[in-house]
């Protein structure tokens, strides 16, 4: 290389730093996503320094900020985002429709974009996301989750059929499994995570905060029963799905809350937290839940025994999972699976390359309990 061409290399190069240096907000975006995916490679630096360290007292600055307001303002944030999201795309059609795009138009559009996609990646792993980088629940607990048998599922959903059986004959009426005031379901989930005499202790110093979402309606159709903001610290609950998924939701929406970022960790904090609340309803949430992902974990590895199960599941819960099925069967639409494939993409590019399979992981924690603690430990 000549040295007239170094000296133009060099000057490029200069100016390229210079413009840079002058743009500090691209420099720190950039430099904070770079530490990220770095962070995410060590889960024990994740676990002591970020998710028992900085998170728990960031997470308690949002909900005292935000927590005691009665409506969802995580959800109000959605609801000016997509806003915005609209009016630029009839400002991009408009645009395109009086020939105004062109390629200065079209570069400012990519940097405009590139520059959000960095804000939102960045702010959302600082305020939560790096929690699926966390060594997790199994550290915690020292649990290994390792291949089950088919007969360790089998002995498993057997055992949950019988657990769900029996909550299920405490509730004492129907009614109560049709409707439970949405102050009640919260409070009593909240309590689970407050208690510091529970044998599983998440985080007994925390102010929870879950709120009923502003979309409920509009989730149903979409497929979501519930869903932690990571912008705001605030948990929501679609109140609208039946009364006996309900108590399992709240409890995994507040699994997230509290840290658990991964689907099948939050569901079994879940269970956790859930399995020996005083309410049977509670109780027979979390059990009837865990016995639906055990028995879809049955069919897969054995049908033929999973089918022979069935057969035994009492009338009066025949009669919840029927209306269960209904209920998804009423709401599904063609726009609902291209959401569901939307975020299956999203839990494989956050370390769950099963996507929304993930959340049947769950029976291999509560399988690796068992190994732990026996049988009794359900």
């Amino acid at each position: 290389m000549s040295k007239v061409n170094y000296t133009v290399w060099q000057n490029r190069i200069s100016l390229v730093f210079e413009r840079l240096m002058k743009n500090r907000a691209w420099v720190l975006l950039v430099l904070l996503a770079l530490g990220i995916r770095w962070a995410a490679f060590y889960p024990a630096w994740v676990e002591k320094y970020y998710s028992t360290l900085f998170f728990p007292v960031f997470s308690q600055c949002q909900r005292f900020l935000l927590g005691w307001i009665p409506f969802s303002v995580g959800d109000l944030f959605y609801g000016i985002l997509v806003l915005l999201v609209l009016f630029k795309t009839l400002g991009l059609f408009r645009d395109l429709y009086r020939r105004q795009v062109n390629r200065s138009y079209v570069v400012k559009g990519a940097q405009q974009f590139i520059f959000l996609f960095l804000f939102v990646y960045v702010f959302f792993n600082l305020f939560w996301g790096l929690n699926y980088s966390r060594s997790g629940i199994g550290y915690q607990l020292s649990l290994q989750k390792d291949s089950a048998s088919v007969d360790e599922v089998d002995r498993l959903t057997v055992a949950l059929l019988s657990k769900a059986a029996a909550n299920r004959s405490l509730i004492n009426s129907p009614a109560a499994t049709a409707h439970i005031k949405k102050r009640s379901l919260f409070s009593q989930a909240m309590q689970q995570y407050r208690g510091s005499g529970h044998p599983y202790s998440f985080s007994s110093t925390a102010t929870s905060s879950v709120k009923p979402s502003l979309y409920s309606y509009l989730g149903n159709y979409l497929g979501f029963q519930g869903y932690y903001n990571p912008f705001s610290g605030e948990a929501q609950v679609n109140t609208t799905i039946p009364v006996v998924l309900q108590p399992f939701v709240t409890l995994h929406e507040l699994a997230h809350q509290a840290g658990y970022a991964k689907e099948s960790e939050a569901n079994f904090v879940g269970y956790l937290a859930g399995k020996d609340h005083p309410d049977p309803l509670f109780r027979y949430s979390v059990y009837l839940e865990l016995f639906r992902y055990a028995q879809s974990e049955l069919y897969r590895l054995d049908s033929t025994r999973a089918i022979a199960v069935a057969k035994t599941i009492p009338a009066n819960i025949k009669g919840d999972l029927q209306a269960i099925r209904r209920f998804y069967i009423k709401y599904q639409t063609p726009v609902e699976r291209i959401i569901m494939q939307g975020y299956d993409y999203f839990l494989q590019a956050n370390d769950q390359p099963q996507g929304t399979r993930s959340y049947h992981q769950v029976v291999g924690w509560v399988i690796a309990l068992v190994r732990k603690e026996g049988i009794v430990a359900l």
